[in-house]
């Protein structure tokens, strides 16, 4: 199909309704973009309880890997709001996956419409989060927890268990509550301090939500050659960039397969360039 005859991405979504899926504000981050670029009008359900698929304090275990639970998450939404477009984000913490000593927020992001069947999805790794947990036993070491994790811009959760379970105290930003809590926590037991991971009262995990969003627009906007739907976008790697000194292929990538999950085109794009020799298993064994 030539290229006078494919849609124009806008053309899919302009004037739809899109709904947010999200219990926390994440509809500030993602409608003024997904607005802008997309044309569509941003709407959230605000009874809407996304605590059913997991909760970052364990009383809610996720059931199913990140990307599975999104698309729940996502859904479910749709079918309670009766939508037909709909986005949403799942966000993940722990050792990064390839820097296992550094804490990382791994962020998925889907936008599902179901009425083009298109399920679009981007994701990001970033090192600049405040992921954090730490038994504390004193006010000072409390505070001092607090202000290296950026309170109270960036709330704190404190935890402390007792006979009939865990007990928290979440979404705290005031020195007086969190002393307050504190206080009251270290009659029962040890406390811990965790920071709060939900997107409302983290700025940091806000800007990588935003970050996240960016790849996401520019996967929609880029469409297939052939037939035009947004999302055209790299589904497999082949490995053997040459080494810039024997010439022999390494394990870095030298080509990436776009394909069209629609009409399932396919191109692949050679990698330009040459590997570092630090990468060769002949020249560094």
């Amino acid at each position: 199909m030539s290229n006078t005859q494919t849609p124009n991405v806008k053309d899919f979504f302009e004037g739809r309704r899109l709904l947010i899926a999200t219990k926390h504000e994440k509809e500030k981050i993602l409608g003024p973009a997904l607005e802008r670029s997309l044309a569509v009008q941003a709407f959230v359900l605000p009874e809407y309880d996304t605590d059913q698929f997991g909760t970052f304090t364990g009383e809610v275990a996720r059931t199913a890997d990140a990307v599975t639970t999104l698309r729940k998450k996502i859904r479910t939404a749709m079918q309670l709001a009766g939508a037909d477009l709909a986005v949403g984000s799942e966000g993940s913490f722990g050792p990064h996956p390839q820097l296992g000593w550094v804490a990382a927020n791994q962020e998925w992001l889907m936008l599902i419409d179901s009425r083009h069947e298109l399920e679009i999805t981007a994701q990001t790794v970033s090192t600049e989060t405040n992921f954090a947990q730490q038994t504390v036993a004193t006010w000072p070491e409390l505070r001092a927890f607090a202000t290296q994790t950026g309170f109270p811009a960036a709330a704190l959760i404190l935890k402390v268990e007792t006979p009939s379970g865990p007990r928290f105290e979440k979404g705290i930003q005031q020195e007086a509550r969190l002393r307050a809590a504190f206080e009251l926590f270290c009659s029962m037991g040890p406390v811990t301090a965790e920071t709060d991971m939900r997107a409302l009262y983290n700025p940091q995990r806000q800007r990588v939500i935003a970050e996240a969003c960016a790849k996401l627009v520019a996967k929609i906007f880029s469409p297939c050659p052939q037939c035009g739907t947004p999302g055209f976008s790299v589904t497999a790697v082949v490995p053997g960039l040459p080494c810039s000194w024997c010439g022999e292929p390494t394990e870095l990538v030298a080509a990436e397969i776009f394909t069209c999950a629609k009409c399932n085109f396919t191109r692949e794009v050679q990698q330009s360039g040459k590997a570092d020799p630090q990468f060769c298993q002949h020249c560094n064994p």
